[in-house]
């Protein structure tokens, strides 16, 4: 019984002929482009990305000759709905100072009491009013607005 549990084990031997020599030497890399293809390609692609930002120069340069046309083109319109404005502003004023003095005796709309405010300007000149004046008769927020307009942007 003792012979059969026993089994006749391999030893672990080298491959006839022996190991292949171990490999030590330093192997260079495999080299697929030379020198000069890199700097081919790179000339290649240096050229493309002129040539595409040529292109977007281009079409930067179209839509900037558009919009400076359309806004040539709209600013007399916007010169002269501003004045529009400004002129109803004025009237407005008028309007507000000839309700507000229509109980005070001897009271004339754009004059103190009768009295011309300019008395060397001719009566047809408009005299342009001073930035409190022209919203003296405003919505506080607009005048504060236009007022400090500098500080929010």
């Amino acid at each position: 019984m003792a012979d059969a549990c026993q089994v006749v084990r391999k030893q672990d031997l080298p491959p006839p002929g022996g190991y292949k020599p171990i490999p030590f030497k330093r192997v260079p890399a495999k080299q697929y482009f030379s020198g000069y293809t890199l700097f081919a390609g790179y000339i290649g692609m240096t050229i493309g990305a002129i040539y595409l930002y040529r292109l977007n120069a281009l079409r930067i340069q179209k839509h900037e000759v558009e919009m400076r046309s359309s806004k040539m083109a709209i600013y007399p319109m916007l010169l002269a709905e501003r004045d529009r404005e400004y002129l109803k502003q004025l009237r407005r004023n008028r309007d507000a100072e000839a309700e507000l003095m229509k109980d005070v005796p001897g009271w004339e709309v754009g004059t103190y009491y009768g009295e011309p405010v300019y008395k060397l300007v001719p009566q047809d000149t408009l005299v342009e009013p001073i930035f409190h004046e022209y919203y003296a008769h405003t919505n506080p927020v607009d005048w504060f607005r236009r007022a400090y307009i500098k500080l929010r942007s």
